[in-house]
């Protein structure tokens, strides 16, 4: 399920020179927004809370993940250079898989990392509200990579589907409209920080069993989707 030759071939486009600096803006972003508001307003756990929840798991996670998710296989698609990777003897459900885990480590790195430095200049741990959100980061990646690698792989517009998804359906409406709430990854994630943090200052309108069954679901749902659309794009080009 897992083939290194893909796995390197996307990892070399995916962290290209220019792709690897956009990546880097937000995370970069959010470090220095808390070592801001760290020698503004001092530790504090309702603080840190804020910033790690408003700018990192709901702005910068999502748009991260819209990056390395359609990244890693939707240039190819657009450039025509998918073709010979559809050439080579590979099982479609083996390139997606491999291309997911690229975008899941990429996604990891670049979200989870720069949450955890974040929380602990923010306040330290205090609360463990550092660690329930990088656990937070690294759930929403997972979701959010496959998610927008499907978007990838349906779509030649995928970047702005996927940022109108991120900004506007999880930050404008998953804020505004209790029901869209539920139909957030960002919420399903807050469900798994609110258990590690055990607190009030991390919540979620998910419950977590029905967060954790929607988190994986999304995930399988897309990856398997993703698969069979590959397929028909090379019955496609063979027509």
């Amino acid at each position: 399920m897992y083939d290194p030759t893909v796995a390197r071939l996307t990892y070399r486009a995916l962290l290209g020179r220019r792709r690897a600096l956009v990546l880097g803006v937000l995370p970069l972003l959010l470090i220095v927004i808390s070592m801001a508001v760290r020698g503004l307003s001092g530790a504090d756990d309702q603080t840190a809370a804020d910033v790690l929840g408003g700018f990192g798991l709901a702005t910068m996670v999502p748009i991260i993940g819209v990056i390395a998710g359609t990244g890693a296989i939707g240039p190819e698609i657009d450039d025509g250079s998918v073709v010979y990777l559809l050439a080579k003897p590979l099982k479609r459900p083996t390139i997606i898989f491999t291309k997911l885990i690229v975008a899941i480590a990429a996604t990891m790195v670049f979200s989870a990392v720069p949450t955890m430095v974040a929380g602990l200049i923010l306040n330290g741990n205090g609360q463990q509200i550092a660690v329930a959100y990088t656990v937070a980061a690294l759930v929403a990646s997972i979701a959010y990579s496959a998610l927008f690698l499907l978007l990838g792989t349906v779509s030649r517009h995928a970047v702005v589907f996927g940022l109108v998804y991120a900004l506007v359906w999880e930050a404008l409406f998953g804020s505004l409209v209790p029901g869209a709430r539920t139909l957030s990854v960002q919420q399903w994630s807050l469900a798994v920080a609110h258990k590690v943090t055990g607190g009030d200052l991390v919540t979620s309108d998910v419950g977590l069993p029905t967060a954790t069954v929607l988190l994986v679901a999304v995930t399988v749902l897309a990856t398997w989707y993703a698969g069979q659309k590959l397929r028909s794009l090379k019955l496609a080009g063979e027509e």
